[in-house]
């Protein structure tokens, strides 16, 4: 298997995460501030579980951020020992 595909990969998930959660957070953020304004007596309501939400997606990419990382690194140890 080649390692340069492997790496690109890696990075290719790294960049599906990122747009992953900008989509989630701005449907969650736009949502809320629809129901906000059809209901304004609901807002602190709202807004408390637009941020719980959002505080888990922020988490669960977080995560999924760090075992990329691992992967690319792993990878690129993978290729120094191979050149050395």
């Amino acid at each position: 298997m080649d390692l340069g595909i492997s790496l690109a990969g890696a990075f290719m998930g790294y960049g599906l995460i990122v747009i992953g959660v900008g989509i989630g957070v701005g449907i969650i953020g736009g949502l809320a501030l629809l129901g906000m304004s059809r209901q304004p007596e609901m807002a602190s309501k709202l807004q408390a579980s637009t941020l719980v939400f959002a505080a888990l997606i922020e988490g669960v990419a977080l995560l999924s951020v760090i075992l990329c990382m691992t992967g690319i690194s792993s990878i690129l140890e993978i290729i120094a020992k191979q050149v050395n």
